[in-house]
């Protein structure tokens, strides 16, 4: 009886140890950044018909909303110099990274302010985020 406990025992404790890795590997997130520019992050529609506007400006193409996708600032955008750059994002809110591609300016001389990171849902759910909440603290690096 208690060898057959043991075996028990065992076979829970390999069967934990295989589900959190498993977990641990899906939850992978880019390198954290220790530092970077501080930013807001907002959420945007990159898809059409969205309350993003139009097409990208980097590529004339609307995107998917489950795509790692940003748009930055026009002083940050830098005249499309970081078009399809990879940056990488951390929320001050909870420590976590992801990476994602500039797609689109979020234009500073029409409405949007000049320390905005706008990203698609897809941003914000790999960062553990709710969207409803809309803005969050952020910082940004190019990767």
């Amino acid at each position: 009886m208690a060898s057959a406990k043991l075996v028990l025992v065992a076979a829970l404790v390999i069967l934990l140890q295989a589900s959190t890795s498993a977990v641990a590997r899906h939850h992978h997130h880019a390198k954290p950044d220790p530092g970077g520019t501080p930013g807001i992050m907002t959420v945007n529609g990159f898809e059409k018909g969205q309350e993003g506007g139009g097409p990208a400006a980097c590529d004339g193409k609307y995107h998917s909303d489950k795509d790692m996708i940003a748009a930055l600032s026009t002083r940050w955008y830098d005249g499309g110099r970081r078009c399809h750059k990879t940056i990488r994002i951390t929320s001050k809110r909870n420590g976590r990274t992801v990476e994602a591609r500039v797609v689109d300016e979020c234009d500073s001389n029409h409405g949007c302010k000049d320390d905005v990171v706008d990203t698609s849902a897809a941003v914000w759910e790999a960062l553990g985020l709710d969207t409803d909440v809309g803005v969050v603290p952020v910082t940004w690096s190019d990767a």
